[in-house]
């Protein structure tokens, strides 16, 4: 029998555990437009200063995914949320993302948020395209060329939106 997976909130003490996780992620140059040489202490500052927030997807201790949530804007903007979301490459097509999408989607309408928008999703990442709209999200906007995809050059990103 699987256990459980466990979705909960970390702490920047905690963040050591996702940083193996993040720095792959980050250093295959596909998805996230962070600088590969990203350091541990910047990036746990993104995703665990307020007003982010970071949680961990784990099984039997090991993480397999994480998450930031956070307000999209500032001010006048701060009604809509904005997410982020890693998963292990060793966890892919486990339902990890989908499983992490939910739990924000609550943690969002938990904390007062109207609206979750994804500013930068990579045109070519065709598997979290499709993901985020089972989840409801639409996309709302196209920029030609944003990232400079490591594989790819050159590529789109959407801009994805979804009222809770």
């Amino acid at each position: 029998m699987t256990a459980e997976l466990i979705l909960r909130e970390i702490g920047a003490d905690e963040f050591a555990r996702v940083w193996p996780m993040f720095r792959a992620v980050i250093a295959a140059g596909d998805t996230y437009s962070y600088p590969p040489d990203l350091s541990m202490q910047q990036a746990r500052e993104w995703w665990t200063t307020a007003p982010s927030r970071c949680f961990i997807a784990e099984r039997d201790g090991d993480v397999l995914g994480c998450y930031m949530l956070k307000p999209n804007q500032p001010g006048l903007g701060d009604h809509v949320a904005n997410a982020g979301y890693m998963v292990s490459p060793s966890a892919r097509g486990q339902g990890i993302a989908g499983a992490m999408c939910e739990h924000s989607l609550q943690q969002a309408r938990d904390a007062g948020f109207t609206a979750m928008q994804f500013n930068f999703v990579v045109s070519t990442n065709t598997s979290a395209v499709r993901l985020w709209q089972r989840h409801g999200f639409q996309i709302v906007g196209q920029v030609p060329g944003a990232f400079r995809h490591a594989q790819h050059g050159p590529t789109d990103v959407y801009v994805m939106h979804r009222i809770l």
